[in-house]
């Protein structure tokens, strides 16, 4: 195994595609995960998943331990498993795409982590209760308004600015969840392989896997299932 600690300036997408090996992985929270995850899949090689990173969904999706991060690293002698992975265009999401509240929460919450703001999930998140705004995009030809969209790579538990466990990686779906009110507690679902995303300015801000993104309108998602090869630890050292 080779470790590469990785500096300011470095791309671990160009060192994914130009290092020589049978397996790739990453350590880091969710947002580094995918870019990572789509070169091991562009190049037909194994990826593994280090939970490093703050809340590490997919990590606790795959049945990783997230207080381990050394442990995952067992996975590179482990057991490989096949899981859906989800796209928006040609970008490739492992958790979720959302728009409206989450999307606003994830924007300022950045901005504030720019300034070295220490609380700056906190503040995010009273900003957005303060000046809440209503997502108005078609999905599949209707219209939503909604101030939470959330396009995932399979079925959630959802709660209140949260996301719950996912039961299955393999379910071959993408589940589309909306809600309205400025707190949401009841979510509309829709599932489907495909959905198409438009919008009325053409531009909406994005989280995908919980990082800060500007897409353009229409989107196009779909779902590829079980095109990722994902190397685990073995039963019992997880």
């Amino acid at each position: 195994m080779e470790a590469r600690v990785l500096q300011d300036g470095d791309d671990p997408v160009e060192l994914a595609r130009t290092v020589d090996a049978d397996a790739i992985g990453v350590a880091g929270g969710d947002g580094s995960l995918a870019p990572v995850a789509a070169v091991a899949l562009e190049r037909g090689l194994r990826f593994v998943c280090v939970p490093f990173g703050t809340r590490n969904h997919f990590a606790r999706d795959l049945g990783l331990d997230r207080n381990d991060p050394l442990g995952a690293l067992e996975a590179f002698d482990g057991e490989e498993r096949s899981i859906d992975v989800g796209r928006v265009g040609e970008r490739l999401f492992l958790n979720n795409v959302s728009f409206g509240v989450y999307a606003s929460l994830v924007h300022r919450r950045e901005r504030h982590r720019r300034r070295r703001d220490v609380l700056a999930r906190l503040r995010a998140l009273a900003r957005t209760l303060r000046h809440p705004h209503r997502s108005r995009v078609t999905l599949g030809g209707e219209l939503l308004r909604a101030r939470v969209v959330l396009v995932a790579n399979n079925a959630y538990e959802l709660a209140l600015f949260d996301l719950g466990a996912r039961s299955s990686l393999t379910g071959g779906a993408l589940h589309v969840y909306s809600a309205d009110g400025l707190l949401p507690r009841t979510w509309d679902e829709r599932a489907g392989e495909a959905f198409a995303l438009e919008a009325p300015h053409g531009r909406l801000s994005a989280a995908i896997d919980g990082e800060p993104a500007e897409l353009r309108a229409p989107l196009e998602f779909r779902i590829e299932p079980r095109a990722l090869r994902v190397l685990v630890p073995p039963v019992g050292e997880r």
